[in-house]
């Protein structure tokens, strides 16, 4: 099949987790944010918690005043977030899961279990122009029930196999690979628009870039991290020629 172009977007989350850890305004995630679009981000990436650790809702209201490209707000379907979300009016909200005493969002959404209380808040969102999305695990029962939801688009969840990618277990990522791969044919058939995301570096992103039904990757914690080391600039370009190397290798097997 045709390859569409692949999106990155970049989580700054974690620039506002430096700034917090001393308090005050720096390192400041907007500024972040700009030189990330300038540096080749598509997108912007932010998750405001329920607990306010990272990004906070001054951050949020900078980001949809100043940005060029589009706000993807990262939110728990809580009635507090989608007010949040339905004032702020981004481009987009990823739905995810989010529990207090997590470091960071384990696994995907329980969208068969949540039946009952998303549909209401996708339709809210929906309603206001925003672009809806869920973050799921890569299982094809799960893709199926987003399509019933009346969400257009998927985010996959990728951190089951960057562990095993990290870990070094060759059967256990080929096994998640092909899942990953199977979840976004189903999708791409369920006619949903398929993102994919979490725990991605230079070094495992290829044969995810690889799978053509995804069009976008949201990446953020491996980024920022070594932007410490490079800056921000060269820790994209090096985060978009390792996609576009994959990309190619699925173009020219």
């Amino acid at each position: 099949m045709a390859l569409s172009p692949l999106r990155l977007g970049v989580n700054i989350d974690h620039v506002a987790t430096v700034r917090n850890a001393r308090g005050g305004a720096h390192p400041d995630p907007v500024q972040a944010a700009h030189l990330a679009v300038r540096a080749g981000a598509d997108g912007i990436t932010a998750h405001l918690r329920e607990d306010r650790r990272h990004i906070r809702d001054d951050d949020i209201a900078r980001l949809k005043a100043e940005l060029s490209v589009p706000l993807n707000f990262e939110m728990a379907a809580t009635p507090e977030m989608v007010e949040i979300a339905l004032a702020t009016r981004p481009h987009a909200a990823c739905l995810v899961p989010e529990k207090r005493e997590e470091r960071t969002t384990e696994g995907g959404l329980d969208i068969v279990g949540a039946r009952a209380q998303l549909p209401s808040v996708i339709a809210r969102l929906k309603d206001a122009g925003i672009r809806v999305s869920l973050f799921v695990e890569p299982e094809e029962r799960a893709m199926e029930a987003a399509a019933a939801l009346g969400a257009p688009v998927v985010e996959l969840h990728t951190g089951t196999y960057c562990e095993a990618v990290i870990e070094g277990q060759a059967e256990r990522v080929a096994g998640e690979l092909e899942r990953l791969r199977r979840a976004a044919a189903h999708g791409a058939a369920c006619g949903l628009e398929i993102h994919a995301g979490h725990g991605l570096t230079t070094g495992s992103v290829g044969p995810v870039a690889a799978i053509p039904q995804i069009v976008e990757l949201n990446i953020g914690h491996f980024l920022i991290g070594e932007a410490i080391f490079v800056g921000l600039e060269a820790s994209i370009a090096a985060m978009r020629a390792a996609m576009e190397e994959g990309r190619r290798a699925a173009r020219d097997p």
